[in-house]
């Protein structure tokens, strides 16, 4: 089998040829929202991608084999966040863990009476403060050919959108902001709209989760056309951290539901990652 992909950390940061010209072209075929990009942006992404290969180890688990589709597909999602903002904007870390499917993480939590709760949850993804992205090939491949719904998933986009949240410690939405890059934003905004932003999300939310009949499963499908007007998943209510990961992820990926739901929200998006893709 012929690789296209170099996997050694000697590909160039600025190298387009990580890549077979046939082979970045079905990859990005493969990809409906980067038909948003023109070809500048295109070639630069494709250099982009190749640093990102270079500086990274993107493993299997569980009997997972890493192939071309999966490195291709997480490299781009990945890259493209920080198309302009650089590799730098992501904390250093070294490895991509991709398991076939959702794996299992053991979860703790201590209430407010002392009393420790344990219990195993199954996820699709999960970055790691100082560690690797881990993330489920299935979910990835699903979020690689995602076509604009009313539920926007990438699973990608969201792990890497925490990523950055985490360079300025706590995952709570607030990503650092570049002195070069984003001198136009301030801090005190940023945290308003987010807030503002964030509340009125969970409130839309809960409106929804009350118009469920008792005899429907909120969690089921048989739920689902009861968020349908919701601008993004209902996940993102959770709390401010997710909510800039969900939005980050309807951002690139169906943005109109977005934008027209809380256009500050996405404004300050388009200011942080430097790029709107409502904007050919």
């Amino acid at each position: 089998m012929r690789w296209p992909f170099a996997r050694t950390r000697s590909v160039a940061a600025d190298d387009a040829d990580w890549i077979a010209d046939d082979a970045w072209s079905a990859l990005v075929s493969s990809q409906a929202f980067l038909d948003r990009l023109d070809a500048d942006r295109l070639a630069r992404l494709r250099k982009l991608c190749g640093a990102f290969v270079a500086g990274k180890a993107i493993n299997g688990a569980a009997g997972l084999t890493v192939d071309d589709a999966v490195v291709g597909a997480i490299v781009v999602q990945a890259s493209l966040p920080i198309l302009e903002l650089g590799l730098a904007a992501y904390p250093p870390f070294d490895e991509i863990v991709v398991y076939p499917s959702d794996f299992v993480i053991d979860r703790e939590t201590v209430d407010e009476n002392g009393v420790v709760h344990t219990w195993r949850e199954a996820v699709t993804g999960e970055a790691w403060e100082d560690g690797p992205v881990v993330l489920a090939w299935d979910a990835a491949a699903r979020g690689a050919r995602h076509r604009p719904t009313p539920f926007v998933f990438n699973v990608v986009i969201h792990e890497f959108a925490h990523k950055l949240d985490m360079t300025n410690g706590a995952v709570d939405g607030m990503p650092a902001f570049s002195r070069k890059l984003h001198a136009g934003l301030a801090r005190a905004d940023w945290q308003r709209v987010l807030r503002a932003s964030h509340d009125d999300f969970v409130a839309r939310v809960e409106a929804a989760e009350a118009s469920i009949p008792r005899h429907v499963d909120p969690e089921s499908a048989r739920a689902d056309r009861f968020y349908a007007a919701l601008p993004v998943d209902a996940y993102a209510a959770t709390d401010e951290g997710e909510f800039f990961s969900v939005t980050s992820e309807a951002f690139f990926v169906a943005p109109e539901r977005l934008r027209a739901s809380y256009p500050d929200w996405y404004g300050l998006l388009a200011a942080f990652y430097r790029q709107d893709p409502m904007v050919g």
